[in-house]
């Protein structure tokens, strides 16, 4: 069975051009190197942009035998391709990768799937 965990960050304030120029080379010359990235740490990745009143947002969905541990992968990985995504988390949404997240985990209130929720 294959877990899921889905979280939001804010684009912050003057950093919406750089972080589509990062998000252009992550999805173009850095592919392979985010998708290998992705599979060593079995998760599955998706990411949406969302315009809002407020900002723009970011929503990030990974799916996996243990997506919250991939954070702590993440976070230990010391490859030139992860000190980069790394640090531009930080500079483009103010959170940094390398340390715990700050707060609980997501937490899911509702599935369209009752069996989701039961298992």
């Amino acid at each position: 069975m294959s877990n899921f965990v889905a979280f939001a960050l804010p684009i912050l304030q003057g950093k919406e051009a750089d972080w589509k120029k990062w998000h252009d080379e992550l999805r173009t010359s850095r592919y392979d190197d985010f998708v290998d990235s992705r599979k060593k740490m079995n998760i599955h990745e998706r990411t949406f942009l969302q315009h809002t009143p407020m900002g723009d947002m970011v929503i990030v969905t990974l799916e996996g035998d243990d997506p919250q541990g991939a954070f702590a992968k993440l976070a230990s990985n010391q490859d030139e391709f992860t000190k980069w995504f790394i640090a531009n988390v930080k500079n483009l949404h103010g959170v940094d990768l390398s340390q715990p997240m700050p707060g609980p985990a997501p937490e899911m209130i509702i599935d369209s799937n009752p069996s989701v929720l039961a298992s």
